[in-house]
């Protein structure tokens, strides 16, 4: 213990300067302060005792971030990596991720939400952004206000609203490297002025591959095509008691396939941006929903709110996995999707109590069935490989409260509690072994699922079938005390509990002894924190935390081959951050954040190799951004704004393994690993009258990094799977508000 409140102090002191900073704070509602709901009511960004970032829509496309997976480039101590490009990203908060888990059933450490709404399909996680309001980023466990508990933090996306009053909207096309095309609009109308607008929104992005394919008649990776559509109604009647917002987007992707660097034999001879793949295959997805937001007034201190949603969609990624133009390994991952959420609360506000009380209830359903061909994989020159289906259903039942009591002048005290309920079903599961070319039809061999002996050895039964249950039953909270100095400036101790719950194995399909619902992960965040605004021009926020983390869900590959999700039993995370930015004047702002990371795996074995004190994978020690938004001419003509900004990731692992190889096994775990590298951005926008042009260079210096890893080499194959980024890009836009 006194270790851990060592620590927790020697951070603190990083933050000790920024309450007597703060003294000359301006007012919450001097213009400039964002406006936030991530305590489920509308408040100043520096009210709220939670380390929070919120980036709005412009300040995206000012630091050229198109698509949720850029985003990392904009908050501190966030990494955002996957092996399917865009598609299903694997979100990283103070190094709380999937880890080395990459099967689509499994949910999200880090709880995404589109307007409040949870999305259960981590496909749909990879969205385009357009038309946003903001995007607010909250990092630490979320165990009390959101829809599904969550270990890592909350990303909520926020698009615009109508505001019922007059009509707007813009239109936007773009050009670009690797002939790309770009188009974005919006278009709001008002009905009926203070009681009914409507708002209509796309995005459309369509571009050839991003790096270059030698190999003959094969298509390029990464491709782009994308079309992505919502639309908002609000209606509001009467004495606009009663607010209600209907909406419904969709949106699908036909784009290509990542990059692989796989097989060495095949890179000779190529650069860090070309592959010789024979089979780049599509990555499709589709993404829909519908929601009604039903907010009553019932008085000035009571408002009643409902969120009722059902979310679909799919995805179809025929993914190459060995990186060369050899039949070694192909993979189709396949899966729909569907799910319904449905909260109601109550706010209260009065009598210094600020109260919100509400219930959830929520199920997903996923529908998966995969196949893996295998060059030789029975015979030299005898393909084959294995299909794997299962149906996946888990609900979420909860009931929470959290209340901020004013204790004494500027001293509140906030409460939360929620109790969760979640069921998990696994049936329908089946796999089998098969015989036939990558192209070709299968034959059947063996059934592996259910089996719990090595593959080949269960003779095929088309009508097995193997299902399991899983439930657990938790409760999570919160405590804080903040405190309003005289300046302004707010100062925040709290303790948050949070948890994940526990999981089916996505991955098992070579045996049913793999196939296990495993502990649910469980984390005790201890955070202080600061923020506040020097004489109207600065704004500060810094946090330090400490986290007992334990049952982290992690995949272990044993022989046989075998594939078993389980868990980490204890890891240590502890780290801070600070961010500011200021308005030096009406021709400067400047914005920049840093934060520090320790996080290490205090007990965990895999595959009979102990890694106690290895890092947690995504988890560099050091993020560092920095921006700026530049005025050089502002005047009779228009208004040129130059938005460099800069984005650094310490060194980061892609495994649990780090560097360290399982005893007797042909691992060379010390590929799976980024140094430490910086990515530049710059964008340029005139804006004259009505009309914006635009330019943009991303990663200008053509930084040579890769976002994700996997061990392949220990489960037999010549090689491991890294995913190179993306190269060099650059292009401009036409906009023109209406």
């Amino acid at each position: 213990m006194n270790k851990t409140l060592s620590r927790a102090l020697l951070l603190a002191s990083v933050l000790s300067p920024l309450p007597a900073l703060a003294q000359e704070a301006t007012d919450a509602a001097d213009e400039g302060v964002i406006v936030v709901t991530a305590q489920r009511r509308e408040q100043s960004l520096l009210d709220v005792p939670i380390a929070i970032s919120a980036v709005g829509g412009d300040s995206l496309a000012s630091k050229g971030i198109t698509n949720s997976a850029n985003l990392q480039s904009a908050v501190p101590n966030l990494q955002i990596s996957s092996p399917y490009g865009s598609t299903q990203p694997n979100f990283s908060l103070r190094g709380i991720s999937v880890a080395n888990e990459y099967n689509s059933n499994q949910a999200s450490p880090v709880g995404v939400y589109l307007d409040d709404v949870y999305l259960a399909n981590r496909t749909a996680h990879g969205m385009g952004l357009f038309d946003l309001d903001r995007v607010e980023v909250l990092r630490g466990p979320q165990g009390t206000l959101f829809g599904r508990n969550t270990t890592g933090g909350a990303i909520n996306f926020i698009t615009r609203t109508p505001s019922l009053s007059g009509n707007e909207g813009y239109g936007e096309v773009g050009y670009g490297r690797f002939n790309t095309w770009t188009a974005q609009a919006a278009l709001e109308t008002t009905v009926v002025e203070d009681h009914v607008g409507l708002r209509l929104a796309g995005n459309l992005v369509n571009g050839d591959g991003q790096m270059k394919n030698v190999a003959p008649g094969a298509r390029d990776p990464y491709a782009q095509d994308t079309l992505q559509g919502r639309a908002m109604l609000r209606i509001k009647p009467g004495d606009g008691a009663l607010d209600i917002k209907l909406k419904a987007y969709g949106g699908r992707d036909r784009g290509t396939g990542t990059a692989v660097h796989g097989f060495l034999p095949s890179r000779a001879g190529l650069g860090f941006f070309e592959t010789n793949e024979n089979r780049i295959g599509r990555a499709n997805t589709d993404a829909w929903g519908v929601s009604a937001n039903i907010a009553y007034e019932i008085s000035d201190k009571l408002t009643f709110t409902s969120i009722t949603s059902r979310d679909g969609g799919k995805q179809d990624l025929d993914q190459a996995a060995d990186g060369s133009p050899l039949d070694i390994l192909q993979i189709r991952w396949k899966s729909d999707y569907d799910q319904f959420s449905e909260e109601a609360r109550f706010n209260y506000s009065g009598n210094g109590l600020s109260l919100v009380a509400g219930a959830f209830y929520g199920w997903d359903r996923v529908v998966t069935d995969n196949r893996f061909a295998i060059g030789s994989a029975l015979a030299p020159g005898v393909d084959g490989g294995f299909f794997q289906h299962y149906n996946q259903r888990r609900s979420s039942t909860a009931l929470f409260a959290q209340g901020d009591v004013e204790l004494a002048r500027s001293l509140t005290l906030t409460l939360g509690a929620r109790y969760t309920w979640d069921r998990a079903t696994y049936k329908d599961g089946y796999a089998y072994l098969y015989a036939g070319g990558f192209d070709g039809p299968d034959t059947p061999l063996a059934t592996t699922v259910p089996c719990a002996t090595p593959p080949g050895t269960c003779p095929y039964d088309p009508a097995a079938r193997f299902n399991l249950k899983g439930q657990n039953n938790a409760l999570t909270g919160r405590v804080a005390l903040s405190y309003k100095t005289d300046g302004g400036a707010l100062v925040y101790a709290s303790y948050n509990r949070g948890y994940r719950s526990g999981a089916f194995n996505g991955g098992g399909y070579t045996s049913s002894v793999g196939i296990t619902y495993i502990n649910p992960e469980k984390v005790n965040a201890f955070e202080l924190g600061a923020k506040g605004r020097i004489a109207g021009m600065l704004t500060l926020s810094g946090a330090a935390f400490y986290y007992d983390y334990k049952n982290q869900q992690v995949q272990d590959t044993r022989p046989g081959p075998v594939s078993f999700l389980v868990n980490a039993p204890k890891s240590e995370v502890y780290g801070g951050e600070i961010e500011a930015s200021a308005k030096v004047s009406p021709m400067l702002s400047l914005n920049a954040s840093l934060g520090y990371l320790h996080a290490r795996y205090k007990q965990l074995t895999l595959q009979n190799t102990v890694l106690d004190g290895n890092r947690l994978p995504f988890a560099p020690t050091w993020t560092i951004q920095a921006g700026a938004d530049i005025t050089p001419y502002d005047g009779s003509a228009g208004k040129l704004t130059i938005s460099p900004s800069v984005a650094y990731f310490s060194k980061q692992y892609f495994s649990p393994f780090n560097a360290v190889n399982a005893t007797g096994s042909a691992q060379n775990n010390a590929e799976l690993a980024q140094d430490g590298y910086a990515k530049v951005n710059v964008t340029a926008a005139f804006k004259t009258g009505r009309f914006t042009v635009k330019g943009y260079v991303n990663n200008l210096f053509n930084a040579r990094t890769y976002v994700y890893g996997l061990d392949l080499r220990g489960a037999g194959f010549p090689y491991n799977f890294l995913v190179p980024a993306l190269p060099r890009t650059f292009g401009g836009s036409v906009r023109v508000d209406f």
